[in-house]
């Protein structure tokens, strides 16, 4: 029979690794990790032999003491090491859980961002935090327009629902922003969006691939194959995944949108685990990360 001492002290090594578990969780996964999550792929539409690498950032979540600018900054020289032809950032720019001590001030972040370097260009979308929140306190909430005036302050186009045509290697292909599809709140669980990806595709005048930027990938059903790429954030991998589960997921789809490649009827999406977090400042399964997509240089299409 084990002694009462020996239940002691198994009840407090229980607690500790609790506390180490919690202190993880908390502080340094959220806090202290990066990873480059890469993706080697050559999705329908997308010619084998026309390469490109692009770099995606999501839901960056700026605020102290979980995003603050100096990370911001070594987010940003680590996606520049990384030599992409162009870099995307994929909407949810400013953090606004009850856990935040400070509320940065616009530039703290965006002058960082600005640094962002890419031979084809830096891109940016708007999420659903950027049209719900002030960016900052003292600064009415207004639709994103400051957030937009922010973002093209330090050089980065605001796609929304536009579509721009780039060049690589002297191949053209497209890339579309898609409006944030949960933008105005009506009600519980009831929003509208400002998303039309019918007249973003409209603006599409040849046959170059398409790669579609969307800040939530519940928009995926309805993309067409005419789409090689979708690029999604969203859902942060749900911040807690075990076993490639999310107990919790922002998606209609649960965990079928949660995180990662997704393949279905001969179309593809990546969803970004994201980097900063929201609602509460945990992270534990599903680190920051910086995702880069190498398209093409494969042997076939994805399936």
């Amino acid at each position: 029979m084990p002694t009462r001492r020996t239940l002691l002290k198994a009840f407090a090594g229980t607690v500790l690794a609790g506390a180490g578990f919690a202190s993880y969780a908390f502080a340094v996964e959220p806090g202290m990790r990066l990873i480059v999550k890469r993706y080697w792929i050559t999705p329908r539409g997308w010619p084998s032999d026309m390469e490109l690498t692009l770099a995606a950032l999501a839901d960056l979540h700026v605020c102290e003491p979980h995003m603050p600018a100096a990370r911001v900054a070594e987010i940003v020289a680590a996606t520049n090491a990384l030599k992409p032809d162009v870099t995307v950032l994929l909407g949810d720019y400013i953090g606004t859980h009850r856990f935040v001590t400070r509320r940065l001030a616009p530039q703290e972040w965006a002058e960082p961002l600005g640094r962002l370097t890419a031979p084809l260009g830096v891109y940016s979308i708007l999420g659903n935090h950027d049209w719900w929140h002030a960016i900052a306190p003292g600064i009415p909430a207004d639709g994103a327009r400051t957030m937009r005036r922010t973002l093209q302050g330090v050089g980065i186009p605001v796609l929304e629902n536009d579509a721009v045509r780039l060049k690589k290697d002297g191949r053209g292909f497209w890339l579309i922003g898609l409006g944030d599809q949960i933008a105005h709140i009506l009600g519980p669980d009831r929003f509208r969006g400002v998303d039309d990806l019918p007249a973003s595709l409209a603006q599409v005048d040849d046959a170059a691939p398409v790669i579609l930027l969307a800040h939530e990938p519940d928009i995926f059903p309805t993309v067409p194959a005419r789409v090689s790429l979708t690029l999604a954030g969203h859902t942060h991998g749900g911040q807690v995944r075990m076993m490639g589960y999310s107990p919790v997921v922002p998606s209609a789809y649960g965990n079928r949108y949660a995180y990662g490649l997704v393949a279905e009827r001969g179309r593809t999406m990546i969803v970004s685990g994201g980097l900063g977090t929201s609602i509460v400042p945990v992270r534990l399964g599903v680190p920051p990360e910086i995702v880069l997509v190498h398209l093409g240089g494969q042997p076939g299409p994805l399936t």
